[in-house]
């Protein structure tokens, strides 16, 4: 449960003095330095190449200015810092950073992916098996921690990057990334989308049947290879089912 308004403001509001029934203000002040310490370390666990992008002096910081601004509402540490990612797109010293919110979004993005729902992917065989004439109506179900999002800038690049999985020396910062992230068996899985299967991808979140799920893509991109995109998907464990039509489910 969220802290008491008068505990939790004095907490969180260093030049507030202790609250009244407080008998030891030296303790509560060490205590409440405590509490924000840790809340920042928490969003530093959380964000680790949004710190390692403005290093750790400047995240700090700013972590202590969102602490202060937006307390926790849960015990549950893993709901804390959602609204990160929009505090840093407002926070005016980051403004030289225009890529660093989505960067931080893709980051909140692979902490719900690996904390989220288990499901069993299914083999490409099954959308194989179905007939023809029920494909274009196939609604394919993706993996219930699949988080599509796009940005204008690389933040896949310098999320990779400044995490140890990618190189600098790749990072364009000229190019726009959009990001599949989704955890189908026992680790959190980072794709880039082109803009037809980010599209695509689109549709099929929003419910949409295969065959105008392709006509999205097609939209943006006349050269999209459907069976191509298809076999990726299934291949990296994106889709958990097919709802046919008629509601059956494969």
């Amino acid at each position: 449960m969220p802290w008491p308004a008068d505990i939790g403001g004095a907490l969180l509001a260093p030049e507030r003095p202790a609250p009244p029934g407080v008998s030891r203000p030296e303790r509560f002040a060490v205590y409440r330095n405590n509490v924000v310490v840790s809340l920042v370390e928490a969003l530093a666990a959380a964000y680790p190449a949004t710190k390692a992008l403005v290093g750790e002096r400047f995240f700090n910081a700013m972590a202590g200015v969102h602490v202060r601004a937006e307390p926790p509402t849960s015990p549950v540490l893993i709901h804390y810092g959602a609204g990160f990612p929009a505090f840093i797109e407002g926070f005016e010293p980051a403004a030289r950073l225009p890529f660093l919110p989505d960067v931080a979004r893709l980051e909140r993005l692979w902490l719900l992916a690996y904390h989220g729902p288990e499901a069993a992917p299914i083999p490409l065989d099954v959308l194989a098996r179905l007939p023809e004439t029920a494909l274009a109506e196939a609604r394919l179900r993706l993996h219930p921690t699949a988080g599509l999002l796009a940005s204008r800038h690389p933040m896949v690049s310098l999320w990779a990057a400044n995490t140890g999985r990618g190189a600098h020396e790749a990072v364009d910062l000229g190019r726009a990334e959009t990001a599949l992230v989704l955890r189908p068996h026992d680790r959190v899985e980072v794709h880039v989308l082109d803009r037809g299967l980010a599209a695509f991808v689109q549709a099929l979140q929003g419910g949409q049947p295969l065959s105008a799920a392709a006509d999205s893509a097609l939209a943006v991109d006349p050269t999209f290879p459907l069976a191509t995109t298809l076999g990726r998907l299934f291949v990296s464990g994106a889709v958990v089912g097919i709802d046919l039509a008629t509601r059956e489910e494969s």
